[in-house]
């Protein structure tokens, strides 16, 4: 697994796919894909020599269970997933996925909450949204120690910057205007 870095790229739909295999983006992640149209884009991105991360919980018709996770290894061929459920990083590790927990920071009791389920789950990357709180992205940074992703209300060059500046180790956007960032 290659470290992740920059801005990561999001795909909501398929409007921007072309464009990002000609960039210089080693990663995209697909964010909300239907199961039966899911193959064919991967093995695309994969032959511009991307690697793919899929949003398991926003793919339509999997099931995010061992099996979900082995049919996304074996036929889709994906080379990380993105998930909001602790209960998938587990069998994804085991299938040799890099695994990112997405946590959406509401308030204290969430944040003190979740940073246990990290320290159980122990994903290779967290993904913190909103991506524009800095203070609590830089506390989350100094209480876990795993590398994390700003991600969510990432509107300009600024929100990048104090995302980087709080510990980020990468961006994720689907503003393609900050992509080149």
């Amino acid at each position: 697994m290659s470290d992740l870095k920059g801005v990561l790229p999001v795909l909501w739909n398929m409007k921007e796919f072309e464009r990002l295999l000609s960039s210089d983006h080693e990663y995209i992640i697909f964010l909300k894909v239907r199961l039966s149209q899911l193959k064919a884009p991967v093995q695309v991105a994969k032959k511009a020599k991307k690697k793919v991360v899929l949003h398991i919980d926003l793919i339509q018709g999997l099931k995010t269970d061992a099996f979900g996770i082995e049919y996304l290894v074996r036929e889709v061929k994906s080379d990380g997933i993105v998930s909001t459920r602790s209960n998938v990083i587990a069998p994804a590790k085991k299938n040799k996925l890099m695994t990112i927990q997405r946590l959406f920071l509401l308030d204290s009791h969430t944040l003190e909450h979740n940073i246990k389920l990290i320290n159980q789950v122990e994903p290779d990357y967290i993904e913190i949204l909103p991506g524009i709180i800095a203070s609590v992205i830089e506390e989350v940074h100094e209480r876990i120690g795993i590398p994390f992703i700003a991600g969510g209300l990432i509107r300009t060059e600024k929100d990048i910057e104090l995302a980087y500046e709080g510990g980020a180790v990468a961006i994720s956007t689907s503003q393609a205007e900050l992509w080149e960032s």
